[in-house]
């Protein structure tokens, strides 16, 4: 799980850790006990939110208009065959 400073609390990590999933947040710059988190991990989750950024360009996907999950499916293969 990937996520940014923001969702960097005790109780989400504990949820987390419950259901036997490894938690890659970094601390908040206010929290007072340090984080231990992989620092190289973290940074690979960028392309994955530019991925993301792209799609949501495409207004057909971003404002989900096809309510038909097979439809709505389509639409992101296409306008990610066209992106990349």
């Amino acid at each position: 799980m990937f996520a940014d400073r923001g969702y960097d609390a005790d109780w989400f990590r504990e949820a987390f850790k419950e259901k036997g999933i490894k938690v890659c947040i970094p601390g908040r710059k206010s929290r007072k006990r340090a984080v231990k988190y992989d620092k190289r991990r973290y940074k690979r989750h960028n392309p994955i939110e530019i991925m993301f950024g792209r799609l949501k360009d495409w207004r057909r996907v971003a404002t989900r208009y096809d309510r038909c999950p097979e439809t709505f499916f389509s639409a992101i293969a296409l306008a990610a065959t066209v992106l990349f």
